[in-house]
């Protein structure tokens, strides 16, 4: 029972590690690459800023995106990803945002659970980050919906 016990703290201990060394690999890639390109650089200062009325953005979160990723033919283990999302809005648009989460969460499952693990486990947060983006832009102008958020990143992402 002792050894169970040390052998869960250690997993756990392990994942933690690994996932703040690969938030420090994203944040340390995502700023050369914003120095090496400035362009980016602004798209990303005017997707983040407040829209026109000076005031900082609201950030909101879709905890627990957790789907099963395709398997490769002839794969027998099944793969997992969980994600925490983090979705930019302003204060007028905060409540309409909130009530929107469940139709986020589910788009999130819908565009993330499509992709097989071979390509997500390829993929930077800035890329995942973009697919999800791409989703709720050709959702919402499906639906004819105004989108009230801004942005969807990335708050934690966990791949299995």
């Amino acid at each position: 029972m002792k050894n169970m016990k040390l052998i869960i703290a250690l997993a756990g201990v392990a994942v933690l590690a690994a996932a703040i060394a690969g938030g420090a690999v994203w944040y340390m890639g995502k700023g050369a690459a914003n120095a090496a390109t400035p362009a980016s650089a602004s798209a990303h200062a005017k997707v983040d800023a407040p829209r026109g009325d000076g005031k900082p953005p609201k950030y909101l979160t879709v905890d627990k995106v957790i789907v099963m990723l395709r398997k490769a033919p002839g794969d027998a283990v099944p793969h997992y990803m969980s994600a925490d999302l983090v979705v930019a809005t302003t204060a007028e648009k905060e409540k309409e945002a909130k009530e929107h989460l469940p139709l986020l969460r589910s788009i999130a499952v819908k565009s993330l659970s499509a992709l097989p693990m071979a390509k997500a486990e390829t993929m930077s947060i800035d890329q995942f980050a973009e697919e999800l983006n791409k989703a709720f832009d050709e959702t919402y102008e499906k639906e004819r919906l105004e989108k009230p958020f801004n942005n969807v990143m990335i708050g934690k992402m966990i791949l299995e």
